[in-house]
């Protein structure tokens, strides 16, 4: 075998070898590409398979979700109508119970005007009352200043101040009663000075200093003789300011402690004029 024949002879044998090698590799390649198509279908009908069944889930899911929204909203208006009802008869109730609180309103401001017409009466005819003792309680107390023992130091400093009640120079004698009070706090006048003192008070009508000084002088001298007369003038003051109760209280108070004291047969005038007051 010459060369050339040699040559040919492996070119063959290669081609050989190539074509067949050429022909495996094209069966595992058309192999591999039919189990690619086949696992592919699989997926897609698995996927198929899911989708067909969400949705089924999500059709009945949306179908039972618009049965209970519609049950609901049924619930819920005839809630809603039952509680309009309702509404509409307690704003009926209300209505009924406002026209009877305003009736009776009307007949409580009859009642109220009636009483306050009353009030009036009764506080003019009690003001013309008390009046008619006014004219004659200045008199009742000026004569119940004891005059001044000229035996005593104190003696001039007193007998100032009962000159100045006697001549009705009520505001001169309130400054000499007051500074004898604070000049002799031991002086046997003190419990006619705490009269005189407020007597002036009363003069000037500072009936609430008045009755404060008088209340004094109860306080520090209970048995004093001027007790009964600062009791009546503590009434006069109440009468004055038409604290009427109170006048009476203290009248009665003193018609029972001292029956026998002088001004006994003014305080009964006065409390009969003032029990004669309803």
């Amino acid at each position: 075998m010459n060369k050339l024949q040699a040559s040919l002879a492996i070119g063959a044998y290669v081609f050989a070898l190539n074509s067949q090698a050429a022909l495996f590799d094209d069966k595992e390649a058309r192999k591999k590409i039919l189990e690619v198509e086949a696992s592919t279908l699989a997926n897609h009908e698995l996927q198929s398979a899911k989708i067909e069944g969400l949705s089924k889930r999500t059709a009945d899911e949306i179908e039972g979700l618009s049965k209970r929204t519609a049950d609901e909203i049924e619930g819920l208006s005839k809630r809603t109508a039952d509680q309009l009802l309702n509404i509409q008869n307690e704003m009926e109730l209300l209505m009924q119970e406002i026209s009877e609180l305003r009736g009776a309103v009307e007949v409580a401001n009859h009642v109220l005007a009636t009483t306050d017409k009353r009030q009036k009466d009764l506080y003019a005819d009690t003001d013309r009352r008390i009046r008619k003792l006014e004219s004659s309680l200045g008199n009742d107390q000026v004569g119940e200043l004891a005059p001044p023992n000229t035996a005593a130091a104190d003696d001039a400093a007193y007998k100032a101040a009962y000159g100045f009640s006697q001549k009705a120079s009520h505001y001169e004698a309130f400054e000499a009663y007051n500074d004898f009070i604070a000049n002799y706090p031991d002086s046997k006048y003190m419990p006619d000075a705490f009269y005189g003192l407020g007597y002036s008070q009363f003069a000037l009508k500072n009936y609430k200093s008045s009755i404060a000084t008088q209340e004094k002088l109860l306080a520090t001298y209970p048995h004093s003789t001027k007790a009964p007369k600062a009791m009546y003038s503590i009434a006069n003051s109440q009468i004055q300011l038409g604290q009427v109760d109170s006048a009476k209280k203290v009248l009665r108070s003193l018609l029972d402690k001292h029956p026998s004291a002088t001004v006994i047969p003014n305080a009964k005038k006065r409390l009969k004029v003032l029990e004669s007051i309803k």
